[in-house]
């Protein structure tokens, strides 16, 4: 669970602290007046890194080997769930071995939005809304379509929690997203009856009901092997507006969202009183009022950035979809109808139809991708002589946090990354720290993990989404 994973991450820097290595020299790159050390205006563009790239076109993987890349993040991974391969009974101890791994009564201090402080007494009742009383022997699984981006919660509150007065980006509470079309296992619901507990192929969190679908195995399954279908290509993309079908007007759909395309939809037929020629016409979920899943059309604008199949593995198509999200604010768990560091290279990737386990810590060691892991018994050098190899694509992990290389100058890899700041040294040796809150570029090397080591000093894992 995420609470764990920060005393957990906590504890590592305090051992980091404990074993300095050698500390970044002074900054040997120009610091703008933006004051993010060694971007150049014009490396805030694709292009620019795309043209410094031989046989940039070039597939990474092809269509079979990220499906067997995938089927193997399915069979080893265990952050990952094969929804369709759960047993269909779930007996009492899965279902609260499930809640209990993201739902914990908070140890420490907590925070509202307004800076004060969460009274004991209302942490202390967390527990009770999981109602876990009512989780009965055994019980059949049962399964939905999410019908809109929603959030996933440790509890089933929309309390916003931080750890400090000041802090108002990270909600303690907030686990992840889901979006249009993703299937769920439903395994159990809240004592107010307005949340479910889902089991999501990445994720398992508390989700406001009114978010979910529920239909049979059949209808949930069977909508995400449905073609011809579109592919989000873009940072996002909407249906039209519509007051014909409210539930479907201007709904968002995010990177990587993959959904049917009704093809043989009649060319002079309306769609929800709007003639279809300047649009696709796509089927999405609906919730009804009995909280039943439907399906139903939606005009999807031809001119909304999709295409009709997932995207070519190349290192130019990995560079333009991650600059598409260049500049959106950091959302930690996909708050702020965003992404932070994992979610972000998890969507990228999505477009390609290639699938990544949830957070950081998983992703960084998951052992169905191409892995390099590091130790203390891998000094600078050895540190320096794998960064120094890096390629478009691969993904770079510290404690906490995972940035992307999009490519080198002058022999410095440059990383796109979501991020709430970076620390490195100005030319007086002083650490200094540029606060970004957002999708940014920056070079790897003079990045700082603190006063006693840098990024490269902290690489816990590379992985490679290659052969």
């Amino acid at each position: 669970m995420r609470a764990l994973h920060l005393l957990l991450t906590a504890a590592a820097l305090l051992a980091a602290a404990s074993q300095p290595l050698a500390a970044a020299p002074p900054a040997a790159f120009p610091i703008p007046a933006h004051g993010v050390i060694g971007v150049e205006e014009r490396q805030l563009n694709a292009d620019y890194w795309i043209d410094r790239q031989a046989r940039a076109d070039r597939v990474v993987l092809n269509g079979a080997a990220i499906a067997a890349q995938n089927l193997k993040l399915r069979e080893l991974d265990p952050s990952v769930h094969d929804l369709e391969a759960l047993p269909k009974t779930a007996t009492r101890e899965q279902v609260r071995e499930w809640i209990a791994s993201v739902s914990e009564r908070p140890a420490q201090a907590l925070y509202d939005e307004r800076g004060q402080a969460i009274a004991a007494s209302v942490l202390d009742a967390l527990p009770t809304t999981l109602d876990l009383d009512a989780i009965p022997a055994q019980q059949p699984l049962r399964y939905g379509l999410i019908v809109q981006r929603a959030d996933l919660r440790a509890f089933p509150t929309r309390l916003r929690v931080f750890n400090s007065p000041d802090d108002h980006d990270i909600d303690r509470f907030q686990e992840s997203g889901l979006f249009p079309g993703d299937p769920v296992v439903i395994a159990h619901e809240s004592r107010d009856r307005q949340w479910w507990f889902v089991v999501s192929p990445a994720y398992t969190a508390w989700v406001e009901k009114r978010y979910v679908a529920e239909g049979d195995a059949a209808a949930v399954f069977g909508y995400g092997r449905r073609t011809p279908q579109l592919i989000v290509t873009g940072a996002t993309a909407r249906t039209v507006y519509t007051p014909e079908q409210p539930r479907l007007s201007q709904l968002q759909l995010d990177m990587g969202v993959r959904v049917p395309l009704l093809s043989d939809w009649p060319a002079d037929r309306p769609v929800n009183g709007q003639h279809p020629y300047t649009a696709n016409v796509v089927e999405l979920p609906m919730r009804g009022d009995d909280g039943r899943l439907s399906f139903a059309p939606a005009l999807l604008p031809k001119t909304q950035d999709t295409a009709p199949a997932y995207l070519p593995l190349t290192k130019a198509n990995l560079l333009r979809q991650s600059f598409k999200f260049l500049g959106e604010r950091y959302g930690w768990g996909h708050s702020y109808n965003a992404r932070d560091c994992s979610g972000f290279v998890s969507d990228v990737y999505r477009s390609f139809g290639v699938q990544l386990p949830r957070n950081t810590r998983d992703q960084a060691v998951s052992p169905a991708l191409n892995r390099i892991a590091f130790g203390e018994q891998d000094d600078r050098a050895a540190r320096m002589k794998v960064v120094r190899e890096l390629q478009v694509g691969d993904l770079i992990y510290i404690p906490g946090h995972v940035m992307m290389v999009i490519g080198e100058r002058d022999g410095e890899p440059y990383v796109i990354h979501d991020t709430l700041g970076i620390s490195y040294r100005d030319a007086q040796g002083r650490m200094t720290r540029a606060h970004l809150n957002a999708v940014s570029v920056s070079p790897l090397t003079p990045l700082l993990f603190d006063e006693a080591h840098s990024y490269v000093d902290r690489i816990t894992n590379i992985q490679r989404i290659r052969p």
